[in-house]
């Protein structure tokens, strides 16, 4: 039983994880190459991780996306240490609208525009063409799965500092909550549901001690009986 209960829980912190992975908001410093919308057909699996059509527009089987393409700058450490080289990264531009994850987007043709302008700007302009993106999503090549991105800011070049501070208030609030609703859980469970549970364990308690007194007079009873019929068998 233990190990169901630490396996359940392993599962459930990696699933929540992985949900957090996917919408919280990520920023990529990247150089924008182009910006174009292109006729997307979407399957069975992946149209799950698209947002929706544009706002005022009608839901098709398939529809135009904007896609950004982008030369972006290599990192590890969940993008905290930045690397010297550089991959390709494609980012999807589409409303989110008033579903999930709640972004509230409805300006994509506004930051397709901004991409657009941003793919114009020559590398030997003040600052090049560096740009942080923020996104969320994940990139799966062979399900044509691709970030959705939020914003694009110019940034001076590769070697700008990006601080999460809405990843970083979240976390802190997301800790703060936990262990206000651990410390309200344990007040409950104190007050009402404990003195429930040891209502029970003693009726519980009661209930065997009167089936026992039962069963102990009922034996007292046979025995009168068996007594009884070992007297009155002739001695041999």
């Amino acid at each position: 039983m233990r190990q169901i209960k630490i396996t359940f829980r392993v599962l459930s912190f990696l699933l929540a994880g992985l949900l957090l992975h996917y919408v919280l908001p990520q920023h990529d410093i990247v150089q924008v190459n182009q910006a174009e919308p292109r006729r997307t057909d979407f399957g069975s699996f992946n149209r799950y991780f698209y947002a929706q059509a544009d706002g005022g527009a009608s839901e098709m089987e398939n529809r135009d996306v904007f896609y950004i393409f982008t030369e972006k700058r290599r990192t590890f450490l969940l993008g905290f240490v930045p690397r010297d080289s550089t991959e390709t990264m494609v980012y999807r531009n589409e409303d989110t609208g008033w579903i999930w994850p709640p972004y509230f987007k409805f300006d994509s043709s506004n930051l397709h525009g901004q991409a657009t302008a941003q793919a114009r700007k020559d590398a030997d302009d003040e600052g090049g063409n560096w740009a942080v993106i923020t996104h969320y999503g994940w990139r799966i090549p062979f399900l044509s799965i691709f970030p959705n991105a939020i914003a694009i800011d110019p940034v001076d070049g590769p070697d700008a500092r990006i601080i999460p501070w809405f990843n970083i208030f979240f976390f802190i609030s997301l800790a703060a909550a936990m262990v206000f609703i651990r410390s309200m859980w344990r007040q409950f469970r104190e007050r009402s549901i404990d003195p429930l549970l040891d209502s029970a364990g003693d009726r519980v308690d009661e209930v065997q001690a009167g089936v026992a007194e039962r069963r102990g007079r009922l034996n007292r009873w046979l025995d009168t009986w068996r007594s009884k019929e070992n007297k009155r068998q002739p001695p041999e």
